[in-house]
C-alpha cells in the first residue's frame, strides 16, 4: 500500500524567494578585488587631500535693531516700518549686496590677495608662446571694460565665499567668510559688518538732510497760506460786523422757536373762537334758552355763577311755594328774585356772546401780526446762516493751515535734533576671530567616505559583472538556465599535467575525487537507461576547448571496468584521442575505414593500460561530414554494436560543425559537456536547440573543469566529492 503525498504548494503561485546567500557569495567571490579597489581609491584620495589647501572660516554676529534709538521718533519722515518682517529680509539682502562687497574689497585690497588673484588661463599662456593665434573677444575690449570685467569676477568670487545666515526667531545674523587665510577670513567678516553699519548711517544721514531741506521749503509756503487765510477771516468779520456768530444765531433760533409757539397758540385760540361763533350763528343770538345749553356757554365762569344763583332762587321759590300761598309776600318776593336772576343770566349770556365776537377779531389780528413777525425773523435767520457758513469756511481754512504749519514745524525740529544723533541700526554681538582649525577639507572624513564609496562601488560592480556573467557555474545553473539534467561534474585538474597523465587520471590512486566524479556520471547515465537500450553514447560540446575528449575518454574508462567498450574519435577535424593514448599519427582509424582503405580490425587498437578498445580518427579527410553521412558509417555502428556492449563516440563541437548532429541520429544517448564558468548559457542553449531539432536523445549536461573548492565555498553542495574521496582512501 502506498500513499501519494501531494507536494506542498501545488496549485499555488510560486513566489520568488530572495536568496541572500547568493548575494553574499557574489561579494565573497569578489572581496579581494573590491578591497583592492577601495585601497587604491583611498590611496588616491589621500594623495589628493594632502595637496588641497586648507580653508578657514570665521563668523561675526550682528544684532539688527528692530527700532533704533532716536532722540525723537520721525519714522513718518523716513517712511520705514521696522516692525514688518520684510524689513529684516531687506537688511539681509543689503548685507549680501554688491555695494557692501565692493566696499570691503576696496578697503582690504582683496584684489592683491592670493585668494582672489585671477590665475592666468592656459589660452593666455599659449598666446604668449604662439602670437599668431587669433585674438579672443576679451582682448579687444578697452582698458576700462577689462577692469570692469576683472572687478566683476572679483565681486563674484567674494560673494561665493560669503554667507549671510539669520538666526531663527532672533534679530541676530551671522556673517561667515571662507578663505585659505584664517586672518583674512576674520578681517573680511568684520569688515562686512562695519561696512553695513556705515552704509546704514550714511543712508540715514542722507535721508535726514533731504527731509530737513524739503520740510524747510514747505514751511515757507504754509506760512504764507496761513497768513492769507487769517487775513480773509478778519476782513469778513469787519465787513459783516460780526462779534459772536454762534450767540447771534442762537438768539435767532430761540426767537423763531418762540414765535412758532405763539402762532400755534393763537391759531388754536382763533379756531376755538371761530367754532363758538359758528355755533352761535347756527342757533341765533336771540334764542337765549338754546344758547344757554351750549357747553361753551355753560363752561364760562360768569355764567356758572349766575346759574348757581338761578338754581338757588328756584330752590327758594319751590320751598316757599310749599309753605305759602301763591300771593304770599315772601313767595312773591322769591319769584321776583328768581325773575331778576334769570334776567341777569340772559344779560351775562348776551355779554359773553358780544365778548366772544370781539375776542375773535382780536385773535385774528394777533395771528396776522405774529405771522408777519415770523416771516421777518426767517429772513433775518437765513441771512445770518449764510454769514455763519462763510465764517466757518474761513475759520476751517485758518485752522487747517495752522495745523499743517505746526506739524511741519515740529517735524523740522525733530529732524534737526535727530540729524545730530548718529545711532546705528546694528551692532556687533561677536566679532570674528581667526580660526585655529580649518573648516575643510576634513581629510579623515574624506578618506573614510572615499573608502566606503569605493567599497560600495566595488560591490555594485561585482553585482553588475555577476549579472552580466551568464556562464554556467553550477549544476543549479544547468537545471535552471539550460533546463537540462545535470549528470555530474568533473573536477578541475590541479596544476599543470601532461596530456597522457590527464588522460589516465581516472586510474590515478591520488585522484580518487576525479575518478569518483566520473563514476557518478556513469551511474547517472545508467539509471536513465534502465528501461532503454543504451549502447552508443555520443559526447559533444558547444565550442572547442570544453574538455569533451577528456570526458569521453574517462566515461569509456568507467564503463570499461564493467563492460566491453569501444572509444571512437569521430572528431576528424581536430582529433586528440590518438595523441592521448600515445598512438602514432599514422595509425589508421575511422576515416580510413569509411574511405575503405583499411579494414576494421586494422583500425581498432586495444589499450592494455586501460583495458578498452580505441578507434581513432585516422587520417584527417577533406570531407568528414560526407563520410559520416555515408551509409557505410551506419553499417559500421551496426557491426560494432554486435561486438561491444558500450560505444563512446567523441564528436566535434555542435556550434562549430554539423558532424555531431549527423552522428546523434545513431546515438542512444547524447552528453553535452560544458566547461564551468567559461561557456555562456546562450551559446549552450543554441547548441541544445540544434540537437533537439536533429531529434537527438540528449540525456543531460556534464559540467567539466569545476573548481570544487571554489564551488563548495561559494555555491555549496559539492563537499560530497571530497567526502567520497577521503572514504576511498581510508578504505
Amino acid at each position: 500500500m502506498s500513499l501519494a503525498v501531494e507536494p506542498q504548494g501545488v496549485g499555488q503561485v510560486n513566489e520568488e524567494v530572495i536568496d541572500l546567500r547568493k548575494y553574499f557569495s557574489v561579494i565573497n567571490r569578489a572581496k579581494w578585488r573590491i578591497l583592492l579597489l577601495a585601497m587604491l581609491v583611498s590611496a588616491l584620495t589621500v594623495f589628493i587631500v594632502l595637496n588641497l589647501k586648507p580653508v578657514f572660516s570665521s563668523r561675526a554676529t550682528l544684532l539688527i535693531e528692530a527700532q533704533q534709538a532716536k532722540a525723537v521718533k520721525i519714522e513718518e519722515v523716513y517712511g520705514m516700518n521696522s516692525a514688518q518682517q520684510e524689513y529684516y529680509l531687506t537688511q539681509f539682502e543689503i548685507l549680501k549686496s554688491r555695494s557692501i562687497a565692493e566696499t570691503v574689497i576696496e578697503r582690504l585690497q582683496l584684489g592683491k590677495h592670493s585668494d582672489f588673484v585671477t590665475e592666468t588661463s592656459l589660452m593666455t599662456e599659449l598666446k604668449k608662446q604662439l602670437p599668431f593665434l587669433p585674438d579672443d573677444a576679451a582682448d579687444l575690449l578697452s582698458e576700462e571694460d577689462k577692469a570692469a570685467r576683472v572687478k566683476e569676477k572679483l565681486v563674484q568670487k567674494f560673494v561665493e565665499k560669503l554667507s549671510i545666515d539669520p538666526v531663527r526667531k532672533t534679530q541676530l545674523v551671522n556673517i561667515t567668510f571662507e578663505s585659505h587665510d584664517a586672518k583674512l577670513a576674520a578681517a573680511v567678516a568684520n569688515a562686512v559688518g562695519d561696512a553695513y553699519i556705515e552704509s546704514q548711517l550714511e543712508a540715514k544721514m542722507g535721508i535726514t538732510q533731504k527731509a530737513n531741506a524739503w520740510l524747510g521749503g514747505r514751511l515757507g509756503e504754509l506760512r504764507l497760506r496761513l497768513d492769507e487765510s487769517e487775513l480773509a477771516l478778519q476782513q469778513f468779520r469787519v465787513r459783516e460786523g460780526l462779534i459772536d456768530v454762534a450767540g447771534v444765531r442762537s438768539l435767532g433760533s430761540q426767537e423763531l422757536e418762540r414765535l412758532g409757539v405763539e402762532i400755534t397758540q393763537s391759531r388754536a385760540k382763533k379756531a376755538q373762537v371761530d367754532g363758538f361763533i359758528r355755533v352761535i350763528s347756527q342757533y341765533g343770538t336771540d334764542k337765549i334758552d338754546r344758547l344757554e345749553s351750549l357747553p361753551e356757554i355753560t363752561a364760562h365762569p360768569g355764567v356758572q355763577n349766575v346759574k348757581k344763583e338761578v338754581i338757588s332762587a328756584e330752590r327758594k321759590v319751590s320751598e316757599l311755594s310749599k309753605i305759602y300761598g301763591p300771593k304770599h309776600p315772601k313767595l312773591l318776593a322769591a319769584k321776583s328774585e328768581l325773575t331778576t336772576v334769570q334776567d341777569n343770566l340772559r344779560d351775562q349770556i348776551r355779554k359773553l356772546i358780544s365778548g366772544i365776537e370781539n375776542e375773535a377779531q382780536t385773535a385774528s389780528q394777533n395771528l396776522q401780526s405774529l405771522e408777519a413777525e415770523m416771516a421777518r425773523a426767517k429772513v433775518q435767520y437765513q441771512d445770518l446762516s449764510g454769514k455763519e457758513t462763510e465764517y466757518q469756511r474761513l475759520q476751517r481754512e485758518v485752522e487747517t493751515n495752522r495745523q499743517l504749519f505746526d506739524t511741519f514745524m515740529a517735524r523740522q525740529k525733530e529732524t534737526e535734533v535727530a540729524g545730530d544723533f548718529n545711532s546705528a541700526i546694528a551692532r556687533f554681538t561677536d566679532r570674528a576671530m581667526p580660526a585655529t582649525e580649518p573648516l575643510k577639507p576634513k581629510r579623515k572624513l574624506i578618506v573614510i567616505l572615499a573608502f566606503i564609496a569605493a567599497l560600495g562601488f566595488g560591490v555594485i560592480v561585482a553585482f553588475v559583472m555577476e549579472s552580466l556573467n551568464d556562464t554556467i557555474k553550477t549544476t543549479n545553473d544547468v537545471e535552471q538556465l539550460l533546463q537540462q539534467r545535470a549528470l555530474g561534474v568533473v573536477p578541475k585538474v590541479p596544476g599543470k599535467m601532461a596530456l597522457k597523465d590527464i588522460n589516465t587520471m581516472f586510474f590515478n590512486a591520488e585522484q580518487r575525487q576525479f575518478s569518483e566524479s566520473i563514476r557518478s556520471i556513469r551511474t547517472s547515465i545508467s539509471l536513465l537507461a534502465l528501461d532503454k537500450p543504451l549502447q552508443i553514447i555520443e559526447v559533444t560540446s558547444s565550442i572547442p576547448e570544453e574538455g569533451k575528449s577528456t570526458v569521453s575518454s574517462n566515461i569509456a574508462f568507467a564503463f570499461g571496468q564493467l563492460e566491453k567498450i569501444l572509444l571512437i574519435d569521430a572528431d576528424m577535424r581536430k582529433p586528440t584521442i590518438a595523441k592521448r593514448f600515445a598512438l602514432p599519427a599514422f595509425q589508421p582509424g575511422l576515416a580510413n575505414y569509411l574511405s575503405e582503405t583499411e579494414s576494421l580490425d586494422e583500425c581498432i587498437v586495444h589499450d592494455e593500460a586501460t583495458g578498452i578498445d580505441i578507434l581513432t580518427a585516422g587520417t584527417i579527410p577533406l570531407n568528414p561530414l560526407e563520410l559520416l553521412s555515408h551509409p557505410r558509417f551506419e553499417a559500421l555502428l551496426v557491426e560494432l554494436k554486435s561486438r561491444y556492449q558500450k560505444i563512446v563516440i567523441d564528436t566535434p563541437p555542435v556550434h562549430a560543425v554539423s558532424d555531431a548532429l549527423v552522428i546523434s541520429r545513431f546515438a542512444d544517448a547524447v552528453l553535452v559537456v560544458v566547461k564551468a564558468d567559461q561557456t555562456r548559457s546562450g551559446l549552450i542553449q543554441h547548441s541544445l536547440s540544434k540537437l533537439v531539432h536533429a531529434h537527438a536523445k540528449v540525456f543531460g549536461v556534464v559540467l567539466n573543469d569545476l573548481d570544487l573548492k571554489k564551488a563548495e565555498k561559494y555555491y555549496g553542495s559539492y563537499g560530497y566529492y571530497q567526502y567520497y574521496a577521503e572514504k576511498s582512501e581510508s578504505s
